[in-house]
């Protein structure tokens, strides 16, 4: 479903749930997790349904995660950077 545009062959190491990924630099975190095949980012905080990034220009909210320990990240708009720790949110998170 999604592809890259071009290939790179620097890596930094990220954390997502718990598993550790190898991802390219220059990457959003949104990009590198769909690129990986990771398609829900969170969960609905009215149906509980499983959301996943739509815009992918710090619009629409669907792609919030909490990085580094930090609720309500926009992972559109943040770059990938060494070690980062990233979780889905499961729930509203003020």
């Amino acid at each position: 479903m999604f592809k890259k545009q071009y290939e790179s062959h620097e890596t930094v190491s990220i954390i997502f749930e718990g598993k550790n990924l190898d991802v390219e630099i220059g990457q959003t975190v949104a990009s590198a997790l769909l690129v990986g095949g990771n398609m829900v980012f969170r969960s609905s905080v009215v149906s509980g349904q499983p959301r996943a990034p739509y815009c992918m220009m710090g619009v629409c909210f669907e792609c919030l995660l909490e990085i580094d320990g930090i609720p309500n990240q926009r992972a559109c708009m943040i770059p990938v950077r060494e070690a980062m720790e990233i979780k889905r949110q499961q729930k509203n998170k003020e």
